[in-house]
């Protein structure tokens, strides 16, 4: 297999190949910028402006969890079977006047289980945690569901015991 110009594809193909070639080999002088971009000018950094704050894994009971509701534009925690999340980021669903805010400082689980935003699924702060040991299967596993959910998209950031056993 040889190859020739005798035909116009294969003559107009090697000039394409060649003008190719030439044009990565010696790029054209307006390839290059005139000037610095000025994102640049005083140089790149990826640091962010200031630190995140640090979380720390912490043990809450619903009277120490009930004050982070988000109100005073504070941080926003809530729990599901015994794990609290950090919701800050979320705010605009979890904080005083979002979609999920009446589970902000407390303890979501029967809520998030029967998938109901009503507030006698939220048990007193001042009363002992839900078993919830009356939910169906399919509430558990919606109840699982929304904790992997959390999981993935938020900073576990403690866990939550009964009254008094701190």
């Amino acid at each position: 297999m040889s190859f020739s110009f005798d035909t116009p594809i294969n003559t107009a193909l090697f000039l394409f190949i060649l003008y190719s070639v030439e044009r990565i080999i010696f790029p054209s002088a307006s390839a290059t910028p005139k000037s610095v971009p000025r994102e640049f000018k005083s140089g790149y950094s990826w640091m962010p402006k200031s630190h995140p704050p640090t979380v720390l894994f912490k043990t809450y009971t619903p009277k120490t969890l009930e004050p982070f509701n988000g109100k005073d534009g504070g941080r926003i925690l809530l729990a599901i079977n015994g794990q609290v999340f950090d919701v800050t980021a979320g705010r605009n669903f979890y904080g005083p006047n979002g979609m999920y805010g009446n589970f902000a400082g407390r303890d979501a689980s029967r809520g998030m289980a029967k998938q109901s935003f009503d507030l006698d699924m939220l048990t007193p702060i001042d009363q002992p945690l839900d078993k919830l040991q009356d939910l169906t299967s399919d509430e558990i596993d919606n109840m699982k569901g929304w904790i992997e959910h959390f999981s993935n998209k938020y900073i576990v950031c403690g866990k939550l015991v009964e009254n008094g056993a701190i």
